[in-house]
This record gives structure tokens, sequence and C-alpha cells, in this order.
């Protein structure tokens, strides 16, 4: 098992991204969460990683920090949640915002996110609420989202559009979300954090 990655980012292009390792690079999906954490492209990162094993693929899962792995190791275990699923939980919303709605029972925020409906988002709530105290991931007031920086690696506008349709979101969908913010000087990563805001806090 690959517990923990550490070398220079060869390539950003969420969600994937490609770490070379002494030579050898290996390409990891991770959440947008931690992609607003990565230093610049050229630059020395650790990830802790999770690697999921499938009949047809292995695939390595990324992380900035134990906290966010511990969760995504605990979204496994729900019923009817996937990978797939907890990468677009931890790229819609900071693991503070996901208790958030555990701990109110809004579900409304979940079903915004892509591939998640109103029984799953239900499912979501009732088990993770006792599985949240375990992971002393809690919040009882609405988090702030501080900003962060990156890199970019290409055209922003685009990358941000082919990150959110890798996310789930259907390419009319991408298309509007990133031109219903203000993209101006901003890279990719802020592009689609922005565009993922748009979508989850509206009422």
């Amino acid at each position: 098992m690959i517990g923990r990655l550490r070398g220079k980012i060869a390539l950003k292009q969420p969600p994937m991204l490609l770490l070379d390792v002494n030579g050898v690079g290996y390409e990891i999906e991770a959440p947008m969460s931690t992609f607003y954490h990565l230093p610049e492209t050229g630059q020395e990162a650790t990830i802790v990683t999770h690697l999921v094993v499938r009949e047809d693929a292995h695939i390595l899962f990324g992380f900035a920090s134990e906290r966010e792995r511990s969760l995504f190791r605990t979204l496994l275990k729900v019923n009817g949640v996937g990978a797939k699923m907890a990468l677009v939980i931890l790229s819609g919303m900071s693991a503070d915002e996901f208790a958030f709605c555990v701990n109110s029972e809004d579900t409304s925020a979940l079903v915004r996110l892509p591939g998640i409906g109103k029984k799953t988002a239900e499912r979501l709530i009732i088990e993770m609420r006792d599985r949240l105290d375990k992971l002393d991931i809690s919040s009882s007031e609405t988090p702030v989202i501080s900003s962060t920086t990156a890199a970019v690696d290409h055209s922003p506008l685009a990358d941000a559009v082919s990150a959110l349709i890798s996310l789930g979101y259907k390419p009319v969908d991408a298309n509007k979300m990133v031109r219903s913010v203000d993209a101006t000087d901003k890279i990719s990563e802020e592009i689609i954090r922005l565009a993922l805001q748009s979508v989850t806090v509206k009422k």
C-alpha cells in the first residue's frame, strides 16, 4: 500500500496531478481542496495517498492532509458512496463545510453536487454523523473559506471547465458555472473554487 509520496509536481490538471518521485511519475487523482494548497509546478510536495485497487485499474488518490484522507476513507464506508463520489464531495466543500451540512442536516447543499441525489444525501447525513465525531471533524458554525494561490499550467478557463467536467458536471453546466464568476486575473484553481461555491451556496 502506498501511503505517502514526496516529489516534484510535474503537472497539475485537476483533478489529476503528476508527481515526479526520483524519476518515476505517479498519476494521482486529488480533490480540489488539495489543489488549493499545492505549491507551484516544479516545486516539491508531500502527498498522503490512498490506493484503490479494482479489477481493471489501480487508482491512486492524493490529499494535502491526513485529515482529508481520513474523511475520504470514511466516506467510502457509506453505502452507495464510491471513490469518485467521495472525491466530488471533497472538491465541492471543505471538511468543515461537510461537517456543517451533516450536523445541520442540510441535504440541499449536498444534492447540488453532481451525482448526489436526495436519498444519498440523507444517507450521508445519517451514517456520517457519528463517524465525524470519531474523526474529530465537527463544525457548529458556518466555516469561512480562505483564499490560496497556486500555479497555472494551461489556460485557466479551459482547465477550470475540464476539471468540472471530470468531477461529473455536464459540459454545458461546467461552462455556465465558469462564466458566472469573475475570472479576471485568476488562476484555474481559483476559478474552479469560485464556480463550485456558486453552486453550493445557492439557497
